[in-house]
């Protein structure tokens, strides 16, 4: 019989956890030059997890220079396609059989529930690596039609030193849908992981190093902003990667400007918009839906469906079964299987989540929540949280709270929610729910957002998708093998042959 994996089992592997706090470069751990750490403390509680190395510009100097080094002896680079693909599908492996761990270094730094980084986070990781390992050795040059006297190629090659820079809110997950593809067209690539949620990432620097990557090609360099700002402004990086915040993305591309023009791909903000027609197939399943767009890892993600327009003919029954379905998100201890929210990520991130419900109170009316809850001492937990808008100009309607907190918007016709929706800055995702081919096709043709969900929302898991979004919420496109061109050059080769 499989082992039952209960809440005290998660709880006696998060207590004989071996936390790695040291940096990886050139394909071994080790401490900062200085030797400063910073405590990495538990979402969970707000337990001190590990002291992890607080790593500066000599540090990153020394993870560019092995990634250089690498490189350009083509230890990895010059690698034939299928040998690259043998090493990933291995590490992915590896990964796979270090799941339990990984997935409770995961909860306790980010506070997510054991249920989701056991039964998304982990395996997306994992699918997302094997994906790309599998796609590589399929990629293929062109020959171009051209003059007789002449022949020529046009090929990818690898840009050289990828720098990938990833959020807190899926550490591992984000970190993947930068790594694996960089890697797969193989370059060498520093990490830097988000300060708030190190563990993981440095975890698997040692899995790569097992694996078979070569020492300098996989690089994880821990610290705070400072070492993501000296990896932008380094003019031995060929590329930047960023998945984050749209101010930190800006200075990101600043900086790549200032020094050599390194490629930059920015995936930022979000405030997507969930439109609900009245002709909707099934009111019941929009609302469960809606619920998980926005109360899903606690609100924080950047595609949360953090915006819900409703058509005023179905406003009341849709507002009762979203009322009913959001008890289903009250957070819980997230060691337990049974929690399906947790923690939010820190007293920092839960105190400007609080001030947009405070301003909330002012501009809207609250249908429900807005609460501390504790059902871990010590961290920082919130009830599901819905407002009803007045305006939709309110501010609360138009900018990223990134917590659990749905805002509802009512209108009146299609042209109205489409204009409602495409307001913002930001240009993430959206969702339209209707029976009708109609509106479904003027919704998706007009909805200026990356990717476009029909009566559903973020409900399939599939690398074959690009993702990435229009206006301020970034350039570029992570998945699929759209993201793979992100991280190559393109090269013309002509030769006269008469």
């Amino acid at each position: 019989m499989p082992e039952l994996k209960d809440r005290a089992y998660w709880l006696e592997k998060a207590q004989t956890l071996q936390i790695e706090g040291r940096a990886f470069i050139d394909g071994r751990y080790v401490d900062a030059q200085s030797t400063e750490t910073f405590s990495s403390y538990s979402a969970i509680d707000g337990s001190l997890l590990a002291p992890v190395a607080l790593c500066g510009g000599g540090d990153v100097d020394l993870a560019v220079a092995a990634a250089r080094r690498s490189f350009e002896a083509g230890v990895w680079s010059g690698l034939a396609a299928r040998e690259r693909k043998a090493v990933l599908l291995k590490w992915a492996a590896l990964l796979e059989a270090h799941s339990d761990e990984l997935a409770v270094l995961e909860s306790l730094d980010s506070g997510k529930p054991i249920a989701d980084t056991t039964g998304s986070d982990l395996p997306g990781t994992i699918y997302c690596l094997r994906w790309f390992a599998e796609l590589i050795d399929k990629v293929h040059g062109e020959v171009p039609a051209t003059d007789p006297q002449f022949f020529g190629t046009v090929t990818q090659q690898p840009l050289g030193v990828v720098a990938a820079v990833v959020p807190w809110n899926y550490p591992l997950l984000m970190a993947a849908w930068k790594f694996a593809p960089a890697l797969a067209a193989g370059n060498s690539v520093i990490l830097k992981p988000s300060e708030k949620t190190p563990l993981s990432a440095l975890r698997i620097a040692g899995l790569a190093m097992e694996a078979g990557v070569p020492a300098g090609v996989f690089n994880v360099v821990s610290g705070d902003g400072a070492v993501g700002r000296e990896l932008s402004l380094h003019g031995d990086v060929d590329c930047i990667a960023f998945t984050g915040s749209g101010k930190v993305g800006r200075e990101i591309a600043k900086n790549a400007a200032a020094s050599n023009l390194k490629r930059v791909w920015l995936e930022l903000g979000g405030k997507s918009a969930n439109i609900v027609m009245a002709d909707c197939p099934d009111i019941s399943h929009a609302a469960r839906s809606a619920a998980a767009a926005i109360f899903a890892n606690m609100g924080q993600v950047c595609s949360a469906g953090s915006r819900l327009l409703v058509q005023r003919s179905v406003v009341e029954p849709l507002l009762r079964e979203l009322l009913a379905a959001s008890d289903d998100y009250q957070p819980g201890h997230p060691l337990d299987p049974a929690s399906v929210t947790g923690a939010i990520i820190d007293a920092a991130q839960f105190e400007r989540v609080r001030h947009y419900i405070d301003l909330g109170t002012q501009e809207a009316q609250l249908l429900k929540g807005g609460r501390q809850l504790s059902p871990v001492e010590g961290g920082a937990y919130l009830e599901p949280t819905i407002f009803l808008a007045k305006d939709a100009a309110a501010r609360i309607a138009n900018e990223e709270i990134f917590g659990p907190v749905l805002v509802v918007i009512v209108f009146d016709t299609l042209e109205e929610a489409i204009a409602i929706a495409n307001q913002t800055e930001f240009g993430l995702a959206a969702a339209v729910w209707s029976s009708d081919l109609k509106t479904i096709h003027t919704a998706t043709r007009q909805l200026k957002t990356g990717t476009v969900w029909v009566n559903c929302y973020d409900e399939l898991v599939d690398m074959n998708f690009p993702f990435g979004g229009f206006k301020e919420s970034g350039n570029g496109r992570d998945n699929s093998a759209h993201a793979l061109s992100k991280y190559t050059e393109l090269k013309s080769t002509i030769m006269r042959c008469a």
